[in-house]
């Protein structure tokens, strides 16, 4: 009896195994079937602004219909291009994440079309605690004295957000984008456009600046007026009272001769030894 439940165990597993043996050739050979196509990726980690070399790159194999778009096939379409994002080991090197060709290293290479760079001086407070990395996106506000109101001849001191939105290119001389942790610096270079690189350079010139740091998915622009010193307080604004306005002068009004009347004519009575005159 112990036999024959041995014998039973034994062969179930033969024909398990001999199934598990045919499942796995038919796996293989559809595998073998799919085609594929050489994709270049990176070797190494390749920070934005560097210059592709042959030895940052390897070539694998990439299912045919799952090829990602702007990928190269030979390493030599990438000799001397330049990278404007960073990209990991063993990724795909894309064409979107490449500089045009032609352009030199370095971090001019990852400004964008129609953009500037500049850097402004910051401290830990206003680099806002090291927090404002590459890659992220700062507000710069203002703080400064405005010009005298003509009204009072008071100059107020405001603090106004006049940068909105603005793209982190470095730190000091770093550019990467990969790292989280802070970094106290004392510049930060930021991408700007033409204009606004007009009124960063005159608002550092006329006050103190301050980076406000950004959520990275919140893209709305916020209008304001400013803070004054006043309004910070709870001040009410000192009401000045109107110039009395001109008082329009009346038209003259013409008054009308007085009329003549003929002289009057007077008859002399005497009446019981009195004298008297009657005119009319």
């Amino acid at each position: 009896m112990k036999n024959i439940k041995a014998i039973v165990l034994l062969f179930l597993a033969v024909v398990i195994g001999l199934a598990a043996a045919v499942y796995a050739a038919g796996w293989v050979s559809q595998q073998g079937g799919i085609a594929s196509n050489k994709v270049v990726v990176a070797a190494v980690d390749i920070e934005l602004g560097s210059k592709v070399t042959p030895q940052m790159l390897s070539t694998v194999d990439w299912p045919s219909g799952a090829m990602p778009p702007g990928a190269f096939k030979d390493v030599k379409e990438l000799q001397d291009r330049v990278v404007k994002a960073s990209i990991l080991r063993g990724e795909a090197v894309l064409e979107g994440k490449l500089a045009p060709a032609g352009t030199q290293g370095g971090l001019s290479a990852v400004i964008a079309e129609g953009k500037r760079a500049m850097t402004v001086r910051v401290n830990d407070v206003v680099g806002v605690a090291g927090f404002a990395l590459p890659g992220n996106h700062v507000d710069v506000m203002l703080n400064t004295q405005q010009d005298k109101d003509g009204k009072d001849g008071e100059a107020r001191q405001i603090s106004k957000t006049v940068l909105e939105n603005v793209l982190v290119l470095a730190v000091a001389q770093e550019a990467s984008r990969d790292e989280t942790k802070p970094k106290v610096v004392n510049a930060v270079t930021l991408e700007l456009s033409l204009e606004d690189s007009e009124k960063l350079d005159l608002a550092r010139n006329v006050g103190t600046l301050s980076l406000v740091l950004r959520n990275q998915i919140d893209k709305k622009s916020v209008k304001t007026a400013g803070v004054t010193k006043k309004q910070l307080f709870g001040e009410a604004p000192v009401k000045i009272a109107d110039k009395p306005k001109p008082v329009a002068a009346r038209p003259a009004i013409a008054r009308s001769k007085p009329v003549e009347l003929p002289p009057a004519q007077c008859v002399e009575v005497i009446q019981h030894g009195t004298r008297a005159l009657n005119c009319f």
